[in-house]
């Protein structure tokens, strides 16, 4: 069950949704203010590295 960020086309408030489904998109309402008119976002993410002084994903070393 991901979760979605929406922002409102009415309000401007941008809120995060529970979707079910990917085709859920249309039942996203607004908490601030009801609309029904609302687009979803692009959501970035991050990560932390539990090895400290690794910078990248990529192992050292390079290719044997």
């Amino acid at each position: 069950m991901p979760i979605y960020e929406f922002k409102c086309q009415k309000c401007q408030d941008t809120f995060e949704f529970l979707s079910f489904h990917s085709d859920d998109d249309d039942n996203a309402t607004c908490p601030s203010c009801g609309s029904k008119q609302t687009e979803r976002l692009l959501s970035s993410f991050s990560s932390v590295s539990s090895s400290p002084g690794l910078s990248s994903c990529a192992p050292s070393g390079g290719f044997s």
